[in-house]
């Protein structure tokens, strides 16, 4: 059985990643935020207690050069998930995306290089840090992104966070390749949705699907496509990536490639909204470049990428990291009821 230190372990993904490892019977150093924050812990903690002796928790900041130290001591798998997170405007992005994305990673690495039982590292990182626009892809067969594709495109205006994640990446890369004990695994997964072990309620998949639950888009949505994938089929990758003698390089994680009015129309057929809060009808791409600053969109994404389909080679993830890809109508199905059922009256 490996002992594995998982960070950023609260957090939704992060969260069946341990689960998985605990449920296979491995050991599992988790490392938070913080150990006084009861509702991003709870859990853990409920974890713990259902696996004795097998789940300790330890608080450390991706912004502390020896934070991790500890918490990794006698491990020889790390799988770092953690990293920060934010899609909308930023006052300073090197400051409050970039700088801490990187400085994460080269804390948790110079950790793992003072480590010597450890020999497998994996990152989560993201399609995002494969590609800026789906423009790029426009002359590709099958518009399909490869696991050899990378962001270079994308800035610190335009989109931080996929700067973020593709900096974060580069840099894991590098300094893999100045040592020969460990080996690195990147897993990219596209937008992630199913069900949450926690209460906390900040995924981007979260506030993304009740804005479809209510009613924000009923007047249309762009056609914009978006790479589904459930959060346990990732947690499945992660875990493929840390214990599989076959993986190596970067995978793609990905279930189907949707349209946003198709995620519409799937949840429509579960039953789970109300048909009227459910958007019918995709807005033209002319209109969407009128009003994108009142959408939140730049005209200049929307030129790159409504109206581009987008496609992901992941048969790689499949045969080497175990993942059977669940229905996306399934998935959705039950994120949304989970959903709904926290929404009720006396919940």
């Amino acid at each position: 059985m490996a002992r594995i230190l998982v960070t950023g372990a609260a957090g939704y993904l992060a969260s069946w990643v341990v689960q998985l490892f605990l449920a296979q019977g491995h050991t599992v150093h988790a490392t938070v935020r913080s150990l006084q924050d009861a509702r991003k812990t709870r859990h853990l903690q409920r974890m713990a207690q259902e696996h004795p002796g097998r789940l300790a928790l330890f608080e450390a900041d991706l912004l502390s050069p020896a934070g991790f130290d500890t918490a990794m001591a006698g491990c020889d798998t790390v799988v770092h998930t953690a990293s920060p997170y934010r899609l909308g405007p930023v006052a300073d992005a090197e400051k409050e995306l970039i700088g801490p994305a990187t400085a994460g990673t080269r804390h948790v690495l110079d950790a793992v290089n003072r480590t010597p039982s450890v020999r497998r590292v994996v990152v989560t990182s993201s399609i995002v840090s494969m590609f800026g626009d789906s423009a790029e892809l426009r002359d590709r067969p099958g518009h399909a992104l490869r696991a050899d594709d990378v962001n270079r495109s994308s800035t610190a205006q335009s989109n931080p966070y996929a700067l973020s994640k593709t900096r974060a990446e580069a840099l894991a890369w590098e300094m893999q390749a100045r040592q020969a004990r460990w080996t690195l695994v990147s897993v990219h997964p596209g937008a992630i949705f199913g069900p949450s072990l926690s209460d906390r309620d900040d995924a981007t998949s979260v506030q993304m699907l009740r804005q479809f639950l209510d009613g924000s888009f009923r007047q249309g949505v762009p056609r914009l496509w978006l790479g589904i994938v459930d959060v346990r089929d990732v947690a499945q990758a992660h875990v493929g990536a840390a214990l599989g003698d076959h993986a190596a390089g970067r995978y793609i994680v990905v279930g189907e490639s949707l349209r946003l009015l198709e995620i519409a129309e799937l949840l429509r057929a579960t039953g789970v909204a109300p048909g009227a809060n459910l958007p019918r009808k995709e807005v033209p791409k002319w209109l969407m470049w009128a009003i994108a600053p009142m959408a939140g969109m730049t005209r200049e994404y929307v030129q790159h990428n409504v109206g581009h389909p987008l496609n992901f080679e992941t048969a790689r993830s499949v045969s080497d990291l175990g993942v059977q890809y669940r229905p996306a109508r399934a998935t959705l199905g039950e994120h949304a009821r989970q959903l709904t059922a926290e929404a009720a009256p006396g919940r």
